[in-house]
């Protein structure tokens, strides 16, 4: 490096996905299965003010509203909702969502401030209606063990009716570790293994915290290691994929996944799999 030439940057990795200033409506993240380079995961976030509405035909594409914080007036073709969701931020319990299939549309009004998360996959119009998502409905469980533990809400999973949809949320406490051991599933052969697309919204409490997220393959031909902060979006095509919470900050995900086959199977790193016991 000649004298008084800047310093190098490093360019930021394509799987780090960061959000960007809201626009006309609301939104801060717009994935699309066009913009992470694979094909069948699309996720947003949109930021509402109060009385602030949204809507969307939902096209070729099913989609799960999930609202992580504040509460909005749905709809969906001819079918009034009223109003959803109550929490005040994604670390609290019971959340609302809205499944709506694709060849349809919705529309959401914001009572108040909110949030909302929009997870999208391929979908077959007309294979069944739309509804809400009640906290009744979402399985709750907690997995692992010690700074192994990690508490999980099933919003969508493959025992719920949708097309190609998985959507979980999953609250990490502060200094442990999810998504761990180390587990991939980016090989469709069955039953041991299924091949899913995978998005992390990342949220932290308190917000100023970071956590760590590790992608790596079996012959490394991909293995990166990021630092994320509050509300960045982690994007998993293929590998193992970690993620850790350090002290003092618990840690709360949404993932949304699809691929072929609406199953979730999944393979742990053998490098790992021995903290599993027998």
């Amino acid at each position: 490096r000649r004298r008084g030439s800047p310093e190098p940057r490093m360019g930021m990795s394509k799987l780090l996905v960061k959000p960007h200033a809201p626009d006309a409506e609301g939104c801060i993240h717009a994935i699309t299965p066009e913009s992470a380079g694979w094909s069948h995961v699309g996720f947003a976030v949109h930021r509402l003010a109060d009385g602030q509405t949204v809507s969307r035909a939902t096209g070729d594409r099913e989609h799960c509203l999930v609202l992580l914080s504040g509460k909005v007036a749905a709809a969906s073709g001819e079918t009034d909702f009223g109003v959803i969701g109550g929490r005040a931020s994604p670390f609290e319990a019971d959340p609302w969502s809205l499944y709506v299939p694709a060849g349809s549309q919705w529309s959401i009004t914001a009572q108040g401030p909110c949030e909302v998360a929009l997870c999208s996959a391929p979908g077959v119009a007309g294979a069944r209606p739309a509804r809400v998502i009640a906290p009744r409905d979402v399985g709750c469980q907690t997995r692992g063990e010690g700074s192994n533990t990690r508490h999980v809400r099933n919003i969508l999973p493959e025992t719920e009716p949708a097309d190609g949809l998985l959507v979980v949320e999953v609250i990490t406490p502060a200094g442990c570790w999810s998504s761990y051991p180390p587990h991939k599933h980016d090989e469709d052969r069955l039953p041991a293994e299924s091949q899913l697309e995978e998005t992390y919204y990342h949220r932290l409490n308190p917000p100023q915290g970071f956590g760590f997220q590790r992608v790596y393959t079996d012959d490394r031909s991909l293995d990166e290691t990021f630092a994320f902060t509050d509300g960045d979006v982690v994007l998993v095509p293929r590998g193992y994929h970690p993620v850790g919470a350090p002290h003092g900050y618990d840690l709360y995900y949404l993932n949304v996944m699809a691929g072929p086959k609406r199953i979730w199977r999944f393979h742990n790193d053998p490098a790992h799999a021995w903290m599993l016991g027998s």
